[in-house]
């Protein structure tokens, strides 16, 4: 698949809103995995509007210790807050520049092993929701070309919320958020047990539990609470059809059987 045909793709999940069994969480976490498919970045991460005084952060890429403590700080300082109050792109030149800015958010970043970041605000006309925070390991920010690429994605996301919103009228975002950010305390759970219980990595462990929800039309976050309350262990997910890189090992992904499978 080319690059062009991917991105297209991506513009196509991020429309596909409106189906009757719409999964926030599964959706945004689908964004961050694009953008770090198809972005010079190193990781990817949704802050939202959630109410209180601080943003929420409900789709890491990547749930190690170090990363997480980036994410807990960028919901109170950096990029990603400023991106969602001016409703603008916020870049970060040099790490010099970032520490300047957002000490605190800055001393975490580069404990992460990361240098630079940017964030774009998920607006729509003068609503703003939140934002998408892209990492880097590199010492250039991204250009031009990305950045305006990574705020149609953002954009793309935002325009797809809303119209659920719209839709779904006994629902509110702030429902499906709130409920979003409470699922992912839960999926986060199932991957570690999946992960330990097979010795397979996060990720995989993510896209299987992923996989099965979506071949059986069942929400990410009930695969994962029968994962914690009864040992379910969803069959492994397919090969991904593209990678970001072309040598990416493959390691083996849980296994499936009769037994274990209360939702076949």
């Amino acid at each position: 698949m080319s690059r062009q045909q991917h991105i297209a793709r991506t513009f196509i999940e991020l429309a596909d809103t409106l189906v009757e069994d719409f999964d926030v969480i599964d959706f945004l976490q689908q964004m961050t995995v694009r953008c770090t498919e198809l972005l010079d970045v190193a990781g990817a991460a949704v802050f939202l509007d959630h109410p209180g005084p601080r943003l929420s952060n409900a789709a890491p890429c990547d749930p190690s210790p170090l990363l997480q403590n980036v994410l807990q700080a960028a919901c109170g300082q950096g990029p990603a807050v400023d991106a969602h109050r001016t409703a603008q792109p916020v870049t970060t030149q040099s790490p010099a520049d970032a520490d300047a800015r957002w000490p605190q958010f800055t001393a975490h970043l580069q404990a992460a092993g990361y240098t630079l970041a940017t964030a774009l605000p998920m607006r729509l006309r003068h609503e703003s929701i939140g934002s998408l925070l892209l990492l880097h390991s590199g010492d250039q920010p991204l250009d031009a070309e990305d950045v305006d690429l990574a705020q149609a994605f953002a954009d793309a996301a935002t325009i797809g919320l809303v119209q659920a919103r719209l839709i779904r009228h006994q629902h509110t975002v702030n429902e499906q958020l709130h409920t979003a950010l409470q699922s992912r305390i839960i999926i986060e759970q199932a991957k570690g047990i999946l992960a330990a219980r097979h010795s397979i990595s996060l990720n995989q462990a993510f896209n299987a539990m992923r996989h099965h929800a979506r071949h059986h039309r069942i929400l990410l976050s009930t695969i994962a609470q029968d994962v914690i309350d009864h040992g379910f262990t969803p069959g492994p997910a397919p090969s991904q059809a593209h990678n970001k890189t072309s040598d990416r090992t493959k390691h083996p992904a849980p296994g499936d059987s009769p037994a274990n499978t209360p939702h076949e």
